[in-house]
C-alpha cells in the first residue's frame, strides 16, 4: 500500500477512531487529542503496517496501547511515594488488612529488609516497585537495560533469602 492509499484508509476511519477514543476517554477534548496522537503515530509507522491485515484493527490497537500508556503514566504521576512511612500512624480499620499488630511487623520486617540492600540494588528495585518499566528506570539511572534486570532479580533473591523465616 502506498503513502497516498494509507492516508486515505487513514482519514476514512477518523469518524470510527473518534467513537472508539470517545468510548476510552468519555471526554471529548480528550478523545480528540487521542485521535490526533493515534493518527500521528498511525503515519509515523506506517512501515510496520503489514499489507492484507485488518487496517482498522491495527489502527484502533495504537489507539488502545496509547490509551492505556496515557494512563499509567498519569496514575504514575499522581502517586506519591513516601518511603520514610512509620506504619504505626497509619489509621487502619479493624477489618482492613493491616490491622494486625503480626502484618504491620512482617510489612515493617520487609521494609527494613529493602533498606538494608545495597545501593546498587536497593535503587532500580524502589523504582520497580513505584511501578517503573524496567527501560523507565535504565533511562532515569543511565544503565544499560540488561543491568536494571538483573539488579531487580538479585534484589528480589536477596530479600527472599533475607526474609525466609517469615511466618506467610
Amino acid at each position: 500500500m502506498n503513502t497516498t492509499q494509507f492516508q486515505k484508509k487513514l482519514v476514512n476511519l477518523q469518524k470510527n477512531m473518534l467513537n472508539f477514543a470517545l468510548t476510552l476517554t468519555t471526554d471529548h477534548e480528550e478523545a480528540e487529542d487521542l485521535l490526533q496522537e493515534t493518527s500521528l503515530r498511525a503515519l509515523k509507522n506506517q512501515e510496520k503496517f503489514v499489507e492484507n491485515t485488518n487496517f482498522k484493527g491495527w489502527v484502533l490497537t495504537i489507539m488502545r496501547n496509547l490509551f492505556i500508556n496515557n494512563y499509567r503514566q498519569v496514575v504514575r504521576n499522581q502517586t506519591v511515594f513516601d518511603s520514610a512511612a512509620n506504619l504505626y500512624n497509619i489509621q487502619a480499620e479493624s477489618n482492613s488488612d493491616f490491622g494486625s499488630p503480626e502484618q504491620i511487623y512482617n510489612i515493617q520486617e520487609i521494609n527494613k529488609a529493602i533498606k538494608e540492600l545495597s545501593k546498587d540494588l536497593k535503587i532500580p528495585f524502589s523504582m520497580y516497585l513505584m511501578g517503573f518499566k524496567y527501560h523507565e528506570i535504565a533511562k532515569k539511572l543511565n544503565l544499560p537495560l540488561g543491568t536494571v534486570k538483573s539488579r531487580i532479580f538479585f534484589a528480589r533473591h536477596e530479600l527472599q533469602d533475607r526474609l525466609k523465616d517469615m511466618q506467610p
